[in-house]
């Protein structure tokens, strides 16, 4: 019997709601931990998990709990006003005692040792910040969090912020006259040596940080988005081939499908959840050819190295990709 690669492999279990928490307006918190009191596996901040609330609801969600817990993991979910499903499920189904099957922990937003942080999120998007706050805090480094929200009421953790003083600048849009964004400029005016820069939240606030950050030394930003971008204007998708080195086989992607659909389509094992370049899930090693990245996991330069790509999103600049499969 072939052996599945390990690459393809990921810890996966049903795992038991042990207790859901109102963190805030619209914010609950999903503590999980395994039926028969196993322990989890190890994970960093900025880690994420799967839930896979039915077959065809599969959801990304950042881990809130302490990574030195290794029999509990907790969710932060906001009730969306948009959502796709995910947030509305979790709130209106998920009880003490439910099970969920739990993929992960994966990590695509990963804190990288700095003397120094900024940490800046935006509503739900504080949710990777406490486990990388207490990391910052453990390793004696110098950190700032800004967050902003609607309300007090509407903004998570804050009993557990508390706790941390004038670190904390909390800026409730009911309350202050100007929003988090629109102090983007003033906290991001001048480039600060040795400090890092790590921002979760909408997507207007992710745009002004990136604009912001132009003037920082490469390397400084970090983002995690919770949706892809848009397409870019004129974007034409055009048909290629894929060279799948370790299955032998060459497959030709046409220009309405995913190299992930296409290799699906032949049969070959590869692991998906978000198929929108969000979660990470799919990263596959590029052997030859220049990728199309579309994705937001990758950085600009792990997007220039080409060393990897997400095959639910990414295409090929040409003619013919060779990818690890």
């Amino acid at each position: 019997m072939t052996e599945t690669p390990t690459r393809l492999r990921e810890y996966e279990a049903d795992l038991v709601v042990e207790s859901v928490d109102q963190a805030a307006d619209g914010v609950v918190v999903l503590t999980l931990s395994h039926p028969a009191g196993d322990a989890l596996p190890p994970w960093t901040p900025g880690a994420h998990v799967d839930l896979v609330l039915t077959p065809d609801l599969v959801r990304q969600y950042s881990l809130c709990s302490s990574p030195t817990d290794s029999h509990r993991l907790q969710v932060g979910v906001l009730r969306a006003e948009d959502s796709r499903g995910g947030s509305t499920f979790i709130h209106d189904n998920l009880v003490v005692g439910s099970t969920v099957l739990t993929r992960g922990p994966r990590n695509h937003f990963p804190l990288v040792a700095s003397p120094r942080y900024l940490f800046i999120a935006g509503g739900i998007g504080v949710t990777p910040m406490l486990p990388m706050i207490e990391e910052a805090v453990a390793t004696g480094a110098d950190w700032q969090l800004v967050y902003g929200g609607r309300s007090r009421a509407s903004m998570a953790f804050l009993p557990i912020l508390e706790q941390y003083g004038d670190r904390v600048t909390l800026l409730p849009r009911d309350e202050v006259d100007r929003s988090l964004s629109q102090r983007i400029d003033d906290l991001l005016g001048t480039p600060t040596s040795g400090t890092l820069v790590y921002c979760c939240g909408p997507e207007p606030l992710l745009s002004a940080v990136e604009q912001a950050c132009t003037s920082w030394p490469d390397g400084t930003l970090h983002l995690e988005r919770f949706h892809a971008k848009a397409s870019e204007e004129g974007q034409v998708d055009t048909s290629f081939e894929v060279v799948l080195a370790r299955s032998g086989l060459t497959i030709q992607v046409s220009a309405d499908e995913s190299i992930f659909r296409a290799v699906e389509g032949v049969g070959i094992p590869v692991l998906g959840s978000c198929h929108e370049g969000v979660c990470g899930t799919c990263e596959t090693v590029v052997l030859e050819g220049d990728v199309d990245h579309r994705d937001v996991v990758l950085n600009d330069s792990e997007k220039a190295s080409n060393e990897t790509m997400m095959v639910c999103v990414s295409r090929c600049n040409g003619d013919r990709l060779v990818i690890d499969l």
